[in-house]
């Protein structure tokens, strides 16, 4: 339950956050048709999750390079875009068109934000329910409970974001929409740096990758500072909530007006307690389910001089399974295989990737997890280039065996030195 409940909060609560901040801001002088745009954008978002989240799980025809590229890219264009239209704004005051495109490109972000935080949760369910033997088992319910809990909680998150940023003034309002959405490019910007540095597109060199591996190591610290920023909208409007003193003109104008700096105190505070919460839980808790992690022992397989082979009895539980050749110069060069979920094909790669090299993976409540930045890796997708997914590795598949090539392994003997 509380793996399933930090992956779920990892992977969406910055979205939430983010995500009602921007709304909060739309909010603060509503108008129907950005509404709309926004609307379309937030629902166009949560379809093409959906579409990417079902071939994930049911095909191997989705390339998560080139969804992530995508993704990165949309969200880094509509936030440059953003800029420049609120400058030109600021110059050319009252045009419609220039308000039109400006929330066109908030459409285009909330869309990206969506793609960017859903599909992996959405996939939850069916990987869970395909590595539970019983659909009325105890683990299975506490694993969907898991997710079920860190969903509610990134709903109050963006609640209480959308809450306190639609009571504070436009211009603070669009400070903390910029900043906001300013770290999470710095993410974005991480990402498409991560998928050229593994396709080869751009040289590898000291300060982008230790800019990569620092986001991808530090992912918790976006989330804190987003959190900060509504942190700091919701200790301003509690304090502000306790010297109220809008004028009235009669007992029912004064019963209003407490009534609604009374509903934003409760919201402040729900912001406060939800902070709170996030702490606790990519802390303390995740300092408990994470204890006495180890890559499980190394298996025993058959080799000779050019290949080693796998058979399919050896790995056809669905569970990890380590190998390894040792060199010549007595380096363990290991590899994993994993059936694939509800599939008869395997994920076979190397145990380290191209950003936290060969600290290796773990099989953590039916997941594949690296040991390094406990980034979930998608079952279906290793085998393929992208994000902290295994180096791949040559092999082939022939007569009931897995045979993969040692020269194969042998190209990557510094990579576990």
């Amino acid at each position: 339950m509380l793996s399933y409940l930090l992956y779920t909060i990892k992977a969406v609560l910055l979205g939430s956050v983010i995500g009602g901040t921007v709304t909060g801001y739309e909010r603060i002088e509503p108008d129907r048709r950005n509404e709309r745009i926004m609307s379309v954008g937030a629902l166009a978002g949560l379809l093409i999750s959906i579409v990417i989240a079902y071939l994930r799980n049911n095909t191997n025809k989705v390339s998560t390079a080139t969804i992530n590229t995508v993704i990165y890219t949309s969200s880094l264009c509509a936030f440059v875009l953003l800029i420049i239209l609120c400058i030109t704004a600021f110059i050319k005051k009252g045009n419609r068109l220039i308000d039109i495109l400006i929330f066109s490109a908030l459409a285009t972000f909330i869309a990206s934000l969506t793609v960017y935080s859903l599909p992996e949760v959405l996939m939850y369910p069916h990987q869970i329910m395909n590595t539970e033997k019983s659909m009325v088992s105890t683990d299975l319910l506490l694993k969907m409970a898991g997710v079920l809990f860190g969903l509610v909680i990134s709903f109050i998150a963006f609640m209480t974001a959308l809450k306190c940023t639609s009571r504070i003034s436009k211009s603070a309002a669009g400070v903390s929409v910029f900043l906001q959405m300013l770290f999470l490019e710095l993410i974005m910007l991480s990402g498409i740096l991560s998928v050229n540095l593994q396709n080869g597109n751009i040289k590898s060199n000291h300060a982008v990758f230790s800019y990569v591996v620092f986001v991808k190591n530090h992912r918790n610290y976006f989330i804190y500072i987003s959190f900060i920023l509504l942190f700091a909208e919701a200790v301003y409007l509690l304090i502000k909530s306790l010297h109220v003193n809008e004028a009235y003109r009669n007992p029912a104008e004064h019963r209003k007006i407490r009534a609604k700096w009374r509903n934003i105190r409760r919201w402040a505070v729900t912001a406060l307690c939800s902070f709170v919460l996030t702490i606790i839980n990519l802390t303390v808790v995740e300092a408990y389910n994470s204890k006495d992690v180890s890559l499980s022992p190394v298996e025993d397989t058959e080799y000779d001089d050019e290949n080693m082979y796998v058979t399919f009895e050896q790995v056809s539980d669905g569970h990890l399974h380590r190998f390894a050749y040792e060199s010549a110069d007595g380096v363990s060069i290991r590899f994993i295989v994993i059936k694939k979920t509800g599939s008869s094909t395997y994920g076979i790669g190397l145990d380290a990737c191209d950003i936290c090299g060969e600290t290796g993976y773990y099989e953590k409540d039916g997941q594949v997890v690296c040991k390094l930045c406990d980034v979930v890796m998608n079952v279906n997708t290793i085998g393929f280039k992208g994000g902290c997914n295994p180096i791949v590795i040559p092999y082939e598949i022939k007569n009931g065996r897995i045979i993969v090539p040692i020269s194969g392994l042998l190209e990557y003997e510094k990579e576990f030195r």
